[in-house]
């Protein structure tokens, strides 16, 4: 559980396309075994601290010959950003893979002392 202390709470939230390879015939549509992608995310403006990050797949564009086999998952979740992961294996094919992501998390005040 992410507690919060007494500062103004912030929720950035967006969308991304992580991927799309139909058209040029990329390893996520052609290609076996594991593969991902990674993308950094930048938040609108910093958080005071790391945000709580929740990350969604909003479009996919999948084969249907063969099973589904997906992850996707927020990680180095800083301050200013994180990364937006989306994995598959064995024989899945993906065309394309939009997420949408949520963050919530401390932001600063006006107010806030800075002590150096």
């Amino acid at each position: 559980m992410k507690t919060f202390r007494t500062h103004p709470i912030g929720i950035d939230q967006g969308e991304e396309t992580l991927f799309s390879e139909f058209a040029n015939g990329g390893d996520m549509w052609t290609g076996e075994g594991p593969r991902e992608r990674r993308v950094t995310i930048r938040f609108s403006e910093p958080f005071r601290t790391a945000p709580v990050v929740q990350i969604g797949i909003s479009l996919w564009d999948v084969d249907t010959t063969s099973a589904l086999r997906a992850e996707v998952r927020a990680q180095d979740i800083t301050s200013e950003g994180f990364n937006a992961v989306f994995r598959t294996w064995s024989d899945t094919r993906i065309a394309r893979i939009r997420v949408a992501w949520t963050a919530i998390g401390e932001v600063s005040h006006e107010d806030d002392w800075v002590i150096s």
